[in-house]
């Protein structure tokens, strides 16, 4: 088995949080008590993700919000929050509430780009200014600034009784050093470094040019690179990897079937690059611990990273998700050389 390079010193897993329109109330019940399981068994972060007009959560920073006052030390995170949806102001009060709430363990992801279904969705969203937003990175260092403490007015003083403050209240000092960016190309990457964020890569990369070999893990690992060269803190920024990987030592025959199956409904999209984006998807890994190490440690963007938010599958129930959980934080975590606090 090949040698990781570095040993894997963070675990986390992301959750779609999906839910029956029936009894909405439940599904999030159930996110939660993912969020408290990942915690007991030790998990160092959960991260949830944004579902707009889908069965999924709609609100992590709520969601993320009632898991703060449910856990104590697990960090929580958000992968990712799509600005398009969203005002950098509003969303820096947000995440700062949160933050302080948390006692400083949220971890904000965010992306750019218009909103999904934007021609759907435009005259509800931004409906005197759909044809003028703009959906890049401005967005985003709008947020970070707003988060760092910059002013969000020139404006600040008393006004009769009230007291007015001319950066977003309140402020959270630590949040603007765990604020992080979901990218899939190698521009993403690199400005992501050049503006001191954290790398959030997932199961989906650009294989940007028509003559980029369809290798996942060499564009991936390539992306990592370029972060780093470009960040302040080169090899020490943080990058956490995002693959879905599940775990079958403790399953049943039936999950270890439908798990397999899912796994193989999804194959064909990972042997070459979708779309006009060509966007390339990493298989899903499916295996025993022992197995799912000695995939991982082969693949060459796993080896340079020490963080990981391995996503569970979409479309599982409760109980395959506190199955695969269990056996992450028991077995495959320890496989890859991996300690609960360490």
């Amino acid at each position: 088995m090949p040698t990781a390079s570095r040993p894997l010193r963070r675990l986390g897993f992301l959750t779609i949080g999906l839910f029956d329109p029936a009894d909405p109330a439940r599904g999030h019940e159930s996110t939660l008590e993912i969020i408290e399981l990942g915690e007991r068994l030790g998990f160092d972060s959960a991260w949830v993700r944004h579902r707009h007009l889908q069965y999924g959560i709609s609100s992590p920073v709520a969601v993320l919000a009632a898991a703060s006052q449910r856990t104590r030390r697990i960090e929580l995170g958000t992968a990712v929050t799509p600005l398009g949806w969203e005002n950098p102001l509003r969303l820096a009060e947000d995440l700062a509430t949160v933050d302080i709430l948390s006692g400083g363990r949220l971890n904000p992801g965010v992306s750019v780009g218009p909103p999904t279904h934007y021609e759907q969705v435009k005259e509800a969203l931004y409906p005197d200014t759909s044809d003028t937003e703009d959906f890049g990175y401005e967005r985003v260092r709008r947020l970070l600034d707003l988060v760092r403490g910059e002013p969000a007015t020139g404006f600040s003083g008393a006004v009769g009784f009230e007291t007015f403050s001319d950066v977003v209240q309140p402020h959270s000092p630590g949040l603007g050093r765990r604020l992080w960016y979901g990218g899939g190309s190698l521009g993403s990457a690199r400005w992501t470094g050049e503006h001191a964020m954290n790398f959030l890569t997932s199961s989906v990369v650009k294989a940007e040019g028509t003559d980029t070999p369809a290798d996942f893990a060499a564009i991936q690992l390539s992306h990592i690179r370029e972060f780093r060269a470009r960040h302040p803190d080169g090899e020490a920024a943080r990058v956490s990897q995002g693959l879905v990987v599940i775990p079958t030592d403790s399953a049943t025959p039936d999950q270890r079937a439908r798990y397999a199956a899912y796994a193989d409904q999804r194959l064909p999209r990972t042997t070459a690059p979708q779309g006009p984006a060509r966007l390339l998807f990493a298989p899903d890994l499916v295996g025993t611990s022992a197995e799912l190490a000695e995939r991982l440690h082969a693949h060459a963007a796993f080896r340079e990273i020490d963080e990981v938010a391995f996503a569970l599958p979409f479309t599982f129930g409760h109980d395959d998700y506190v199955q695969i959980l269990t056996d992450m934080a028991t077995r495959l975590g320890p496989a890859l050389g991996w300690r609960p606090g360490g």
